[in-house]
């Protein structure tokens, strides 16, 4: 091989390196994401069911799933 065969091809190995590289950092962040959706999934339904109780628990009072939005 010649010398600009040789600098072509360490030119495409660093390149690859480099993509392996950005490819394995946005996996670590897309992994960390999914497990943050998750939780933050979870506490919203907690929320929603505590929010929901706690409307059940009024006597008298319509809950806000039932009640007409304001502009109707």
């Amino acid at each position: 091989m010649d010398k600009d065969t040789e600098a072509q091809i360490r030119q495409v190995e660093e390149t690859l390196a480099h993509l392996t590289r950005v490819t394995d950092d946005l996996h670590e962040v897309i992994a960390r994401q999914d497990a943050e959706i998750a939780l933050l999934t979870r506490r919203v339904e907690m929320l929603m069911r505590f929010a929901a109780e706690q409307q059940a628990d009024a006597e008298g009072s319509i809950p806000l799933a039932d009640q007409r939005p304001p502009h109707w």
